[in-house]
């Protein structure tokens, strides 16, 4: 217990700082686009892969600018000019949960991919292939999977101005912010997030997310204060009681989606005015 209670404190301390109240929304570059990641229920096609590179006796790690080398050459079509995404599977290395479903909604998601970069063929050979890597989201390794590159589309930003801190409810799909990018339990503008709402409920591309979370609510698994919504000793209390459906939401931001599978929607944070957490709440707007 004394070791989940440390490692949620760690998480807590990396997230620290990451977002305060912003004034204007953060636009998503190139990087970032390709660079999110994404979560599926379909298992990756893995055929392609990554299985060695330059200097392999000293380089364990490949990044920008390095040659590796694939398992497919002239014997399956490839040719010099032809481009590669780069993912490859990942878990949290953790395994310590933020809020109670957390590892059930990420199992009914599926796996989660972390796009590590993009290759450009330079040379062919006969059942190999030596490509460069041209961009560079986290280190490559050797078992890495290279799928054939697909333009993504890039979305539309909204003027961040738009953003109504008091938005009443939609009345559209609502899910949850159930992982962050690197694991993080909290995000903020600019960071990355993964909600367990897809293409089975009409998620498209470019929509967009209003993140939100309920006062008094104990989803959280880090020790809480029951009732610290209307009372906390020593800090006043309200004359009567109030529970989490009795108080207005707290709105905390909104986020395009960049990805999108059955199950799940990879989510850009564009605006925020306070820390996210996995947990917390969102709704198509």
């Amino acid at each position: 217990m004394r070791a989940k209670l440390a490692a949620l404190s760690i998480f807590v301390f990396m997230g620290a700082g990451i977002c305060s109240a912003q004034t204007a929304a953060t636009q998503a570059d190139y990087s970032t686009v390709y660079c999110s990641g994404f979560v599926s229920d379909q298992k990756v096609p893995d055929a392609t892969r990554v299985v060695s590179g330059e200097q392999s006796n000293v380089k364990v790690l490949f990044g920008r600018g390095d040659y590796v080398t694939i398992n497919r050459g002239q014997d399956k079509g490839v040719r010099v000019g032809d481009r590669y995404s780069v993912v490859r599977p990942e878990s949290d290395p953790s395994g310590v949960n933020w809020f109670k479903w957390q590892v059930k909604l990420l199992k009914a998601m599926g796996t989660h991919y972390l796009d590590a970069g993009q290759l450009r063929v330079v040379n062919v050979q006969s059942k190999t292939a030596t490509a460069q890597v041209t961009l560079s989201c986290d280190y490559m390794q050797r078992g890495d999977i290279a799928l054939p590159f697909q333009e993504r589309p890039e979305p539309t930003f909204k003027d961040a101005g738009a953003f109504d801190h008091f938005a009443p409810v939609s009345g559209k799909p609502v899910a949850m912010v159930v992982q962050a990018r690197d694991y993080q339990q909290s995000a903020g503008q600019g960071n990355t997030v993964y909600v367990n709402l897809g293409t089975n409920k009409g998620v498209k591309v470019g929509d967009y997310f209003r993140i939100f979370r309920y006062q008094g609510t104990l989803v959280e698994l880090a020790p809480q204060t029951k009732g610290f919504q209307d009372r906390l000793y020593g800090f006043g209390s309200s004359p009567g009681r109030y529970n989490w459906n009795d108080l207005p939401r707290e709105v905390l931001g909104e986020g395009i989606v960049l990805n999108v599978s059955r199950n799940s929607s990879t989510i850009f944070v564009t605006y925020s005015t306070a820390d996210i957490y996995t947990g917390d709440y969102v709704e198509v707007e």
